[in-house]
């Protein structure tokens, strides 16, 4: 009899955590389980990736208030008089004078949100929270499961989350699975009375995939007369790209000749074309939008830069590395569980100086350039085995 699985998320924009999850629905043996995905809002570039085997199940409708603004959600619930909306509207603005924070205003409006969602009618053999915060909380209070999992993505003490109003949640989970042994180790330390539960499933990166997806053809052809440089992920302030431009800026005065191309969607975009206009850098930084196979763009570009200020485990790092792109990072928490600097990459100290001496340090030296794409070359770096950690964790509770 095959398990039923349920995996919850936040929604399938260009993510991480969102090409995480794709990645390991795209790797599940479908034939031993039937799996369903709730998705808080049904939205961003990888639902077409879903497999047809995977349940989506529907939208609640609570969710479409809570995206639009103040007034005009009040407006529409007033108007269908929808007393959940006005309610949960009202509560998100109070919090959201009251904290400055995303994360936190999120941690704490979830014990409104929770009133107005309904919990799910079928039970399942296995209950997935794919996400710090709403998808864990949903596993918890609204899901009949035999087995419930919290899977971390990134360091939440980096997130600046307040660990406390999560002790609830973890208490109630089976096990807790992050992305790599040093995000483990440090919860471990953090949440000693959890460091039982606690697990790590690397994320799944599929090279042969990845390699095939980097072949097809795109309408889009770097500059030669350029060192092009590439980056991918959310336009977001953790991911440290205003930092990155300046240290881009800095190498641009210096007489280089840098294109910085950016995949992804975020709030911070219109704030880094102004400061590019500002500093006279508008023709050295270029939006690409969100791309489903951003791939194509890696792999012909001369540099991948990831300048975060914290991650997990990032997937686009180690698809870049994947496909052999000469890369320079931040020092974040887990930098040193990806790169080793010097051999296959360049890290550097968090500012936007220190940045750009290591860009120029790989512009400059092209032997280089070819020692670091020789490593990778030589690395394992697909993780299709991963699945089988994960098996081992729903069958036999471990990992």
């Amino acid at each position: 009899m095959k398990k039923e699985i349920l995996f919850i998320c936040n929604n399938l924009n260009c993510g991480g955590a969102e090409k995480a999850l794709i990645s390991l629905l795209q790797s599940i043996d479908y034939s031993k389980y039937n799996v369903d995905l709730f998705v808080f809002r049904h939205e961003g570039v990888f639902f077409e990736n879903v497999p047809k085997e995977v349940t989506i199940l529907k939208e609640e409708k609570i969710v479409s208030y809570l995206y639009s603004s103040t007034k005009s959600a009040l407006s529409r619930a007033i108007k269908n008089l929808n007393f959940k909306a006005i309610y949960l509207r009202i509560a998100l603005f109070f919090l959201s004078k009251k904290y400055k924070s995303g994360v936190i205003i999120e941690q704490y409006f979830w014990k409104h949100y929770a009133k107005a969602l309904p919990k799910l009618n079928k039970s399942y053999d296995v209950a997935i929270g794919f996400q710090e915060k709403n998808p864990i909380y949903f596993c918890v209070d609204k899901v009949t499961a035999s087995l419930k999992i919290g899977w971390i993505h990134t360091d939440l003490e980096k997130l600046e989350i307040d660990l406390d109003n999560e002790l609830y949640y973890f208490d109630k989970l089976n096990y807790i699975t992050t992305v790599s042994d040093g995000l483990s180790d440090r919860l471990k330390m953090k949440l000693p009375q959890f460091a039982s539960k606690i697990t790590t499933i690397e994320n799944i990166i599929s090279s042969r995939i990845i390699n095939d997806l980097s072949k097809e053809a795109i309408n889009f052809k770097f500059d030669n007369d350029y060192f092009n440089i590439i980056y991918v992920g959310r336009i977001a302030q953790e991911k440290g790209l205003f930092m990155g431009l300046e240290a881009v800026t800095l190498l641009v005065k210096k007489g280089f000749k840098i294109r910085w191309y950016l995949i992804g969607e975020g709030n911070q975009k219109e704030q880094l074309i102004d400061i590019a206009n500002k500093n006279n850098v508008a023709n050295s930084l270029f939006f690409l939008g969100l791309k489903s196979n951003p791939y194509p763009y890696i792999l012909n570009a001369d540099c991948f830069l990831l300048p975060s200020f914290y991650e997990g485990k990032s997937i686009s790092l180690e698809e870049a590395k994947l496909l052999h792109k000469p890369i320079v990072i931040t020092n974040f928490s887990s930098a040193q569980d990806q790169i080793k600097d010097g051999f296959t990459g360049l890290i550097a100290a968090m500012d936007a100086n220190a940045i750009a001496s290591k860009l120029e340090q790989l512009i400059s030296d092209e032997k280089l350039q070819l020692s670091f794409k020789d490593n990778l070359k030589n690395s394992v770096i697909g993780t299709e085995q991963e699945v089988l950690k994960f098996y081992n964790l729903i069958n036999n509770g471990q990992s």
